[in-house]
């Protein structure tokens, strides 16, 4: 799993089981197991390749989605050569989002070409985003299935990645969405700063509020928007870098604002009293955390750390098990799609 936040490429053994024990959403209960764990950070060269790749032409993210496809299969080798994995299922790849405007029917993710089963001499699950694109859907979120059927003990399952998103179980049928850009913006601020992130929102916390700007943000139209709906790195490139560039604001008030702004749309989604299960590289951020608690009163779990870093690796390992098993994975309730569908591309070596 690669995010947009751009803090690596995320790896995770994983053991899937399942049983016929029935909840009150679903049939069948799965169980897992997060056994070995590795983030490989980006290399300053990759993280520009892949910051750029918006612009880039159309034959250069062919030669892009090629090179990374060959770097994925390096770093997905050293993974198994490193733990002595042995009996692989599959390998379960999301690839690198790099272009994703569904409104054209576009998703484009990279390291997915059918390569990359015949590089790492393994059965490989992976684009799980076009087809749904193609039946008239957003293409994300994907996760929500996950939290469906493995963490559906909460309320809310709230992801705080490169933008926030979150799912819940309404009268039967799971609904998703993206709710606000997170680490996207706030990664890019603290960058500026000579810091790779914000740690644990200090340096928000120590900013001023612009009352005016955050006002701005949040008339924003996305937000006046039902779902299901999505964001992505475009979408911020227009509508949320020019409100900063024409403000004249430090970096540290610009994180403070925002993360002020960001809480307030997470904690207009919940329910007074529902319990929130945090996952994401947010859920570290502790100043972000205490500002949307202060908006609404919730019960916030924050899991182990390694559930928090890798829960997004963990639900992709599910969806290229149920591609696998040829069941749905992918929720029209979700991302607005024509039908509920089985996604996913397989290829072997």
């Amino acid at each position: 799993m690669s995010g947009t936040s751009l803090d690596g490429i995320d790896l995770a053994q994983i053991e899937f089981s399942i049983s016929s024990e029935k909840t009150k959403t679903v049939s069948s209960q799965w169980k897992y197991n997060i056994l070995n764990t590795e983030t490989i950070p980006y290399t300053e060269v990759w993280k520009r390749k892949l910051q750029d790749g918006i612009s880039f032409s159309e034959i250069q993210l062919q030669v892009l989605n090629r090179e990374y496809t060959q770097y994925l299969s390096e770093v997905i080798g050293a993974f198994i050569q490193k733990y002595s994995i042995n009996k692989i299922d599959a390998v379960c790849s999301h690839g690198h989002t790099i272009l994703h405007q569904p409104y054209n029917g576009i998703t484009l993710q990279i390291g997915n070409l059918p390569v990359l089963s015949q590089l790492i001499k393994q059965k490989v699950v992976c684009d799980f985003r076009v087809e749904d694109v193609t039946l008239g859907g957003q293409g994300a979120p994907l996760v929500p299935i996950g939290d469906e059927l493995l963490f559906n003990e909460y309320d809310y399952c709230l992801n705080l990645g490169g933008f926030a998103n979150c799912s819940y179980n309404e009268n039967g049928v799971r609904l998703a969405y993206d709710i606000s850009p997170v680490n996207i913006v706030l990664n890019r601020y603290a960058e500026m700063l000579g810091f790779d992130y914000d740690d644990k929102g200090k340096i928000a916390s120590s900013g001023n509020l612009n009352l005016k700007v955050e006002k701005q943000l949040n008339n924003l139209n996305y937000y006046k928007k039902l779902p299901p709906k999505s964001l992505g790195l475009e979408w911020v490139q227009d509508n949320i870098y020019p409100i900063w560039d024409d403000s004249g604001m430090i970096s540290q008030d610009i994180l403070r604002t925002f993360t002020e702004h960001v809480a307030k749309q997470i904690a207009f989604q919940f329910k007074k009293g529902s319990s929130v299960l945090i996952t994401g590289g947010g859920a570290f951020n502790d100043f972000l955390i205490s500002r949307i608690n202060s908006h609404k009163e919730i019960t916030i779990t924050i899991p182990s750390k390694k559930i928090i870093e890798y829960k997004e690796a963990l639900v992709f390992g599910l969806l290229g098990v149920l591609r696998l098993r040829n069941e749905v994975n992918c929720l029209a309730s979700v991302t607005g799609a024509k039908k509920d569908h089985s996604s996913g591309f397989i290829y072997n070596p």
